[in-house]
């Protein structure tokens, strides 16, 4: 296939123009010098970068992995050339003030960007994009002179930067790591650990790493409470901005993964020599909450990642089922006629239409919540309050709805192309792996369904989910005046009901102790309020074709593509709220009575 069409541009300015209008947030302040033009020069670029450094080496990157090499992480010079390509046009800095150098872009629109390098190759991405995230959080917490010496060079593209939670022992129990830091005459920190799962931990891309590590200050409380957020550069930094000494930060080993194989994964030890040296960055005993500003960036990032992957492998699975001829018609007996195309078949139609579904759905649902960031910019305090609520909400399930069900359309284009899918002869098996590692990491999906049920649906007296409901009313009103959607609005307001009836069940039951019972169907509760969140962008959707059809405009076939896509979502997808309702409701209790024995 053409390579332009493993992006689907066409899709994509549907969504950020036609459906969320993100032209509108030109009337802030900060976006008033950018419109459309600067907009679509962004994507532009980000797009030809993508196809003409980023994908060519996708599947040398994958059989060639990292190696650890005389004590140093070797790649292929393909992913530093593509990496300083995305430095040069200045993408480090896509999201940062005019006067740092930075192109002061929405952030929805740097993550629509960051869409199109995710699609062409997940691995390599990883490098610049976790910098800018560490970054972000250095411009929220750090001091004026943390900035200039840690931050400023990563908007410049000249050092990059990790989040380092995890240890080996404590995995994602972060109330268990014991990465201890004690206090220094100079007012720094010997930093003094190890920790594990740390990707793009160790390479020689740029002058230095800035690690942001999770630590406890001696005599802190026990839990997450006493967790404190330090820098920790790989090379310490001198008073001029200039590189210093080595730092005490040593790379104990590669994990070899089994997809994403492009961006390397270490297990780091910090202060083996007794000579590791990081600086508090805000108040002791805030690590986490701190942290938490790079961790919901990052889970945004993964769900947009995981939804590209499914992207493109739904691209290669459509012009794979247009291309291919094999078969006939179940009423065509004549054996001498010629093959169809594997389109023709229904079946492969129901796989590539449950493919866009879940494709285009999750990414109206990522970049909806993307778009809920730059709401925090506007003039009006109950906007950004509401979009604050509706983020911390949306968070979670862009995360793990996302990279579930991106899985899911991956598995079906595997199925589209046959036993050739299954094959490194076509890349939908690299997708898949690439793929796979996007509900665990960033926190895994069940962590997130136990934040979502525990947390985030009842905090505030469940003031966030009742903003969602009112928001999804709103829509279903709106699209009941049209005969062509109104039994959409319908069934989805009845969704809705479900949602807000359950979530007050499960509310009740954990207020009377029921919390382990009530927390063991979280998963059912993500998917039941995901679909929900789903099938509510798919009407926008619908409502914004319908807008387009009515004013008579040439490009039919794409719109009702959407209607279709819509229907299929609400005839297949939807009803499966009702399941995931009655476990909740009836506290089903199968996973958490069963005993370790009856394995």
């Amino acid at each position: 296939m053409d390579s332009r069409q493993l992006i689907d541009r066409r899709h994509l300015d549907f969504l950020l123009h036609e459906v969320l209008e993100v032209d509108d947030l030109c009337r802030y302040a900060r976006f008033a010098e950018h419109g459309r033009e600067t907009f679509a020069a962004a994507l532009d670029l980000a797009q030809q970068i993508a196809l003409d450094k980023f994908l060519p080496h996708n599947r040398k990157a994958d059989l060639q992995e990292p190696q650890l090499v005389d004590g140093k992480v070797e790649l292929i010079p393909e992913i530093g050339e593509a990496v300083a390509a995305f430095c040069a046009a200045g993408f480090p800095a896509v999201l940062a003030d005019y006067d740092r150098g930075g192109m002061q872009m929405p952030f929805v629109v740097g993550a629509a960007c960051d869409a199109l390098f995710c699609s062409a190759n997940a691995g390599t991405i990883a490098y610049p994009t976790l910098a800018r995230a560490a970054a972000n959080l250095l411009d929220v917490y750090a001091t004026d002179e943390q900035k200039r010496l840690y931050m400023q060079p990563i908007l410049e593209g000249r050092y990059f930067g990790t989040m380092c939670l995890s240890e080996p022992q404590a995995g994602s129990s972060l109330a268990d790591l014991k990465t201890a830091a004690t206090p220094r005459a100079d007012g720094s920190y010997a930093i003094a650990g190890a920790k594990m799962w740390i990707s793009a931990g160790d390479h020689e891309l740029g002058e230095n790493i800035v690690h942001l590590v999770l630590a406890r200050i001696q005599g802190a409380p026990a839990g997450v409470r006493g967790i404190s957020l330090f820098i920790v550069p790989r090379w310490r930094v001198e008073a001029d901005g200039r590189r210093g000494e080595r730092n005490d930060v040593r790379l104990a080993g590669l994990n070899h993964k089994m997809g994403q194989r492009a961006s390397v994964n270490t297990f780091l030890k910090f202060g083996e020599q007794g000579d590791c040296v990081g600086y508090l960055v805000g108040a002791p005993h805030n690590g986490l909450a701190q942290m938490f500003h790079m961790m919901n960036e990052e889970r945004i990032g993964v769900g947009l990642s995981a939804i590209q992957q499914a992207a493109a492998s739904y691209q290669y699975a459509l012009a794979y089922a247009r291309e291919r001829h094999q078969g006939r018609h179940p009423d065509q007996k004549d054996a001498a006629s010629p093959a169809v195309a594997l389109i023709e078949h229904a079946d492969v139609r129901r796989m590539l239409l449950l493919q866009k579904c879940y494709v285009e759905g999750g990414q109206m649902l990522a970049f909806d919540a993307a778009l809920l960031v730059d709401r925090q910019y506007d003039a009006d305090e109950s906007v950004r309050e509401q979009s604050h609520l509706l983020l911390e909400l949306l968070t979670p399930i862009v995360k793990a709805w996302n990279s579930d069900y991106a899985l899911r359309a991956n598995d079906l284009a595997i199925q589209v192309f046959g036993g050739y899918g299954y094959t490194r002869d076509y890349p939908v098996e690299q997708c898949w792996r690439d793929n796979r590692i996007n509900p665990i990491h960033e926190g895994t999906n069940g962590i997130q369904a136990l934040d979502l049920l525990g947390r985030k649906a009842l905090m505030r007296d469940g003031a966030a989910l009742r903003l969602l409901l009112e928001r999804i009313a709103q829509t279903c009103a709106l699209a009941a005046t049209d005969t062509a959607l109104a039994s959409f609005a319908t069934d989805l307001q009845r969704a809705a009901g479900l949602v807000g009836a359950t979530t007050q069940a499960a509310g009740r039951r954990m207020a009377a102790g029921e919390v382990r019972a009530v927390l063991a169907n979280a998963s059912h509760y993500l998917q039941l309020l995901g679909h929900v969140v789903v099938a509510w962008g798919w009407l926008r959707m619908a409502m914004a074709a319908q807008r387009a059809l009515a004013a008579g405009t040439a490009e039919r076939d794409f719109y009702d593509g959407k209607l279709q896509a819509c229907r299929a979502f609400f005839a297949i997808e939807l009803p499966q709220v009702e399941l995931a309702a009655r476990l909740l409701a009836d506290s089903d209790r199968s996973a958490y009575d069963m005993r370790d024995a009856w394995f």
